[in-house]
């Protein structure tokens, strides 16, 4: 900002007898145009503060409404009727100190449920005013103490679901108008209250919500700064020039504590954007801050997790690299793994570094917490190909060698059962010789078409077309065994580019499996699920699920829990899906079965 510069000289006392005066004008011109000055920033200052306010409140009666809508989702998912889950979710929501009230009432102005210290104290603003404006309406309305309160009233939407909810629009909006309709044809009937406005809610039932927010606090802070501007304009009718330079000042400190909100906000804007996890550690080694990628690794949720020690954090319950921080040590990419409650343990790489102050004192930690499950998901899979790949050049040697003295060992067995027809004994021996030995030649026959794949013939295949087929093939066997089988592919044509008789071989070895790991009464689907770069086909049964080590060992060629298996099956599949360039992903928890996904690109190279 420019230095003031003088308003005038002083002018010689023949020429101006009265200059004296000159500086009492100057003075108060300067400390009018101040006062001006003064009372047009205090102005400008409240407007923005009143715009500020009446932002943020619109936004925590948003963030208010969208957890109230949340409550209400997991409501209609209960057996809880709708008034009295209404009832605990307004109530329970009204208990925070600065909502005034919450209102929640339907289209025909039937008031549902409504909770807060001035429930009921406020006129409530028309339903249709608040349907009609789509997006949140707000509005300032004085109190009954005389106090302000900002509403925010919008449609009530729950089936609007979060990014990431799995559970069907169609059907979440089904139980919402079921319940939402019940809720409103049975509140006059238990004697709420409320304007009614009509015999029936209509087809489509629609409510309102309305959350009032005290606004004391600000408008406590905006009569603090009106008395300080008074305070000010005093102080420069009093000192002209010291009133000015505390302007001076007090301008230049909005300017430095606007400069520190913005270097704050987007510092937390980097460090929550990042990719990896981030945990900040005073010297104790006790968790300062974490940014939302460790809230979402570590399953914490809103979890308050300032204080913690690092082990409780993380879950595991040897924690190896506490010794290293309590040593000072820094590190990169150490390897543990975190064990959160109901899932598998989470395998992680930590790196460590200090966070330093001006003086170079150590204040604290910084680590960063990256997840391997990907990395390690390939370097399986590429060691489980190389021994694949070597134990399938080892069983086409085996095969080759055995194939024919077994050819030989079935012609003699039937010469000598046709030579003893007379001995019963003899031609039962024989007969169950040549049986064996074509079995041998069965799993040789297996073996060799896993040793020797042929190469796939890619063409545009129908998924819902294969899916019929395949329904066809099994459908007798799944009868038999007393299951449920069902077919789930969605609407219109899903097609890709494969190999319809390999494809068909991998997944009826995904069908046969879990027929046999799912018992009578159960259900197994093939189902289609549409990704953006592929199609995943996946088998899901309702069986016995898989342990650690078998969910480790299942492609293993050989590997079989089942006493007629050869254990060839899923090696198959594991190649048949190689060969089309996609993956395998597997799912089971003990008790409740297991789903198998094979990710399938909607345009694959060949592999040979």
């Amino acid at each position: 900002m420019q230095r003031l510069q003088p308003l005038g000289r002083s002018v010689p006392p023949r020429a101006a007898p009265d200059g004296s005066r000159l500086p009492a004008v100057a003075v108060l011109t300067a400390v009018a145009l101040l006062a001006v000055l003064l009372t047009l920033v205090t102005w400008g200052n409240l407007d923005r503060e009143e715009e500020l306010m009446e932002r943020f409140l619109q936004e925590e009666g948003l963030t208010v409404i969208r957890s109230f809508e949340a409550g209400v989702r997991a409501a209609m998912l209960s057996t809880a009727s709708e008034s009295s889950a209404l009832e605990t979710l307004v109530r329970e929501i009204a208990r925070a100190d600065r909502v005034a009230y919450v209102r929640v009432a339907d289209e025909f102005e039937r008031l549902l449920a409504e909770s807060g210290p001035d429930a009921g104290r406020i006129e409530p603003r028309p339903a249709r005013e608040v349907l009609a404006a789509g997006a949140a309406a707000t509005r300032i309305v004085t109190g009954p103490g005389g106090g302000r309160v900002l509403e925010v009233a919008r449609e009530l939407r729950p089936i609007e679901a979060p990014r990431g909810d799995d559970r069907p629009r169609e059907a979440m909006a089904r139980r919402w108008q079921q319940w939402c309709s019940m809720g409103s044809m049975m509140r006059p009937m238990m004697g709420t209250g409320g304007r009614s406005a009509g015999d029936a809610p209509g087809e489509a039932c629609r409510q309102t919500i309305a959350v009032g927010l005290y606004t004391e606090e600000f408008d406590a802070a905006r009569r603090q700064d009106v008395r300080n501007s008074l305070l000010l304009g005093g102080t420069l009718l009093l000192a002209g020039g010291a009133g000015f330079y505390l302007l001076l000042l007090s301008q230049r400190n909005r300017v430095a504590r606007s400069t520190l909100e913005s270097l704050r906000l987007y510092t937390r804007d980097v460090i929550e954007s990042l990719p990896d996890a981030l945990v900040t550690l005073d010297p104790e080694g006790r968790v300062v801050s974490v940014n939302a990628r460790a809230r979402e690794l570590l399953d914490l949720g809103e979890r308050e997790t300032t204080g913690e020690n690092l082990h409780e954090l993380v879950g595991a319950e040897d924690c190896a690299i506490e010794p290293l921080l309590q040593a000072g040590q820094e590190f990169r990419d150490h390897p543990m793994e975190c064990l959160r409650p109901g899932c598998d343990p989470l395998p992680v790489k930590v790196s460590a570094a200090h966070l330093t102050d001006g003086d170079g004192a150590r204040v604290g930690t910084v680590l960063l917490i990256r997840d391997v499950r990907e990395l390690r998901a390939v370097e399986e899979q590429l060691e489980r190909s190389r021994r694949l790949a070597s134990l399938g050049r080892m069983a086409a040697g085996i095969a080759h060698e055995i194939r024919n003295p077994l050819g030989t060992l079935r012609g003699f067995a039937q010469y000598f059962g046709g030579k003893n027809a007379d001995d019963a004994t003899a031609s039962e021996y024989a007969a169950l010789m040549v049986s064996e030995i074509d079995r041998l030649n069965r799993i040789i026959a297996a073996l060799l078409q896993f040793a020797r794949p042929r190469e796939p013939e890619f063409q545009e295949v129908s998924l819902t077309s294969l899916a019929v087929k395949i329904e066809k093939l099994v459908a007798d066997e799944a009868a038999a065994a007393g299951l449920s089988y069902r077919s789930q592919v969605p609407e219109g044509d899903v097609r890709l580019r494969a190999d319809p008789d390999l494809l068909t071989q991998a997944l009826l070895n995904l069908l046969h499996n879990a027929f046999a790991a799912t018992e009578k009464g159960g259900e197994v689907v093939l189902g289609v699920r549409l990704e953006p770069d592929s199609v995943g086909v996946f088998v899901d049964d309702t069986g016995r699920g898989l342990t650690a080590e078998e969910k480790e060992r299942m492609f293993d060629p050989f590997y079989t829990t089942r006493k007629t298996g050869t254990g060839l099956g899923l090696a198959v599949v594991h190649q048949v899906v190689e060969q089309h360039g996609g993956r395998i992903e597997v799912e089971s928890i003990l008790g409740r079965g297991t789903r198998v996904t094979l990710a399938l690109p909607r345009s694959p190279e060949a592999t040979p």
